[in-house]
């Protein structure tokens, strides 16, 4: 996108650290694209490259700021029970998910004054965030944005940062951010978008989880902890635990488990 500006991923600084801004991981969504996958395990918990998506999304997080929120709602045992002992808040959302600005607005005690650096459980976007951080204003809305798109409510969204002079005003009632915040900002000459430069993939449905997963593993199959495949793999994911069956030859598919096969066509790569 012309005129935006760019993140220098070569600089990073993994030990850097900004106390005024804390981490929110937004993983509250169901994840209805992404089935049969999600009927199985909350979407946030599907792992790529061997790692569940919420904890890519920690580590990120936590490259930038050591305060993390997590929001939770569907799925929400699964996610609570493996977020135990991690030191981050878990935020429920009872009884229907608030969305990308309510979830703020509902952690408006916890953020307490900071600024709130955004990420989606979702996206597979590995790198660290010190730098984005690091020249952030904290005046203007901050986004990260993937693509060459132009911004809009679909847009790829790598990470956002919101002041507090933002987040204050959110409700703790569903919203979405591009609708209540971002939209607004730049109509008003206070929202900076940043051009993200790494790799990212939107992990919505199978074909774009397995694109992930290949992008993550360098186009070679990911097999899960403990899976057995006894088959043939191209190109595939088998999730711990999963069975590949003798005499089976897999190709550009999902193995959840030992019966389910998610086949992806066209096949990423």
């Amino acid at each position: 996108m012309a005129g935006m500006a760019q993140v220098d991923g070569s600089a990073l600084d993994p030990a850097a650290r900004a106390p005024d801004v804390a981490g929110v991981v937004l993983a509250a969504g169901a994840g209805e694209r992404l089935r049969p996958l999600t009927l199985l395990r909350p979407k946030p918990l599907c792992p790529v490259g061997g790692v569940p998506l919420v904890d890519l999304a920690l580590e990120r997080a936590r490259s930038a700021t050591a305060a993390v929120a997590v929001n939770v709602h569907h799925g929400r045992g699964a996610l609570e029970a493996h977020l135990a002992g991690t030191g981050v808040e878990v935020s429920v959302e009872e009884p229907q998910p608030l969305g990308t600005a309510g979830a703020l607005g509902q952690l408006r005690p916890w953020l307490d004054g900071r600024g709130a650096l955004v990420l989606n459980a979702d996206a597979w976007c590995p790198g660290s965030l010190a730098p984005f951080v690091a020249g952030w204003d904290r005046e203007r809305v901050r986004l990260l944005l993937a693509g060459e798109s132009a911004l809009g409510p679909r847009s790829g969204i790598a990470a956002a940062l919101l002041p507090w002079s933002e987040i204050a005003r959110l409700p703790a009632e569903p919203a979405g951010l591009y609708e209540v915040s971002w939209r607004q900002a730049q109509a008003e000459g206070r929202l900076e978008v940043v051009s993200h430069e790494g790799p990212f993939v939107d992990c919505g449905t199978p074909a774009q989880y397995l694109e992930a997963n290949l992008a993550a593993s360098g186009g070679t199959s990911v097999v899960g902890e403990g899976a057995i495949v006894a088959g043939t793999l191209d190109r595939c994911v088998v999730w711990d635990g999963a069975v590949v069956w003798p005499g089976e030859e897999l190709c550009c598919a999902i193995r959840p488990d030992g019966v389910r096969t998610i086949l992806v066509r066209p096949c990423p790569g």
